[in-house]
């Protein structure tokens, strides 16, 4: 069974502003001439790497829920230009919005079991990922998401 990774998407208020994001850094690689890849860069390596390589993904807590997720397809280690072991998560650039799940802020990442991970919004409640961010906001801090 797939591992996941759950992390806080520091400077991102909204899906919308991660989806931006990750666009912008796509198009430069592009206006660049570089391999048209997106990873995020953490300081740990995660030991259990091939059961996060298997189908897990990077589930992003923006503004204190669950929100969204990425498909992690490798792993990279390495040392940056200061000697300092890294890692870089590469992510499959589509986002996929899920059921919010709310979540108290941490340092660095968690692993996240496959059971205890959001649902990705359904059919059935396409609706929800229409609404506009700060509506979809205040329903959850009113517990009704």
């Amino acid at each position: 069974m797939a591992l996941n990774i759950l992390k806080l998407c520091v400077g991102c208020d909204s899906v919308e502003d991660l989806e931006e994001w990750v666009e912008s850094c796509l198009a430069e690689r592009r206006r660049n001439n570089q391999p048209v890849e997106h990873w995020h860069t953490t300081r740990m390596v995660p030991t259990r790497g091939l059961e996060i390589t298997d189908g897990g993904s990077l589930y992003w807590v923006i503004k204190g829920n669950v929100q969204c997720r990425q498909l992690i397809t490798e792993i990279r280690p390495f040392t940056d230009g200061e000697g300092i072991g890294r890692c870089q998560l590469m992510l499959d650039p589509e986002i996929v919005r899920t059921d919010w799940q709310p979540r108290r802020a941490f340092q660095g990442w968690r692993y996240l079991k496959q059971s205890d991970a959001p649902a990705d919004l359904g059919k059935g409640r396409g609706g929800f990922a229409e609404m506009p961010p700060k509506l979809r906001q205040e329903l959850a801090e009113l517990g009704l998401l």
